[in-house]
C-alpha cells in the first residue's frame, strides 16, 4: 500500500462576519444555557443551527453560539439540537441565542464593523 505524504489541503479561512473572537470569550465565563444541577465541567461555547451562515465544511458563524457546560455540550454533539432542546425546555434555540447575542456588550460595535 502506497501513503500519501503530501500536505492534506488546507480549507480557507473564515470570513471576517463569522468571526466574534470576544463574544466567544465573553460566552464562557456565563453560566450553561441549560443550568440545572445536572452542570459539570468549564463553560464552552457551543454553536447553534443557522442554514445562513454554515455550509458544507464550514462552521456557523460565532454569533450563534450559546453558552453549556462541557458535559450539556458533549451531549448536544450525541443527540443533535432537536431532540437536546426538547430534554432541556428550550422552546426556541433561535431565540436564545438572539438573547446572548444581545446581551453581549460588543454585539453592536461588531455589528458596525463587519
Amino acid at each position: 500500500m502506497k501513503v500519501d505524504a503530501r500536505p492534506r489541503h488546507k480549507n480557507k479561512p473564515r470570513p471576517a462576519w463569522k468571526i466574534a473572537t470576544a463574544y466567544l470569550q465573553w460566552l464562557r465565563g456565563r453560566n450553561c444555557a441549560v443550568a440545572n444541577s445536572d452542570c459539570g465541567g468549564r463553560t464552552e461555547a457551543a454553536h447553534t443551527p443557522d442554514p445562513d451562515s454554515k455550509g458544507v465544511g464550514t462552521k456557523a458563524a460565532d454569533y450563534n453560539a450559546i453558552p453549556l457546560c462541557s458535559v450539556h455540550h458533549h451531549q448536544q454533539h450525541t443527540i443533535g439540537w432537536i431532540t437536546f432542546a426538547k430534554r432541556h425546555g428550550i422552546k426556541s434555540i433561535e431565540d436564545c441565542r438572539k438573547s446572548y447575542w444581545t446581551a453581549w456588550p460588543g454585539w453592536k460595535e461588531w455589528s458596525r464593523n463587519v
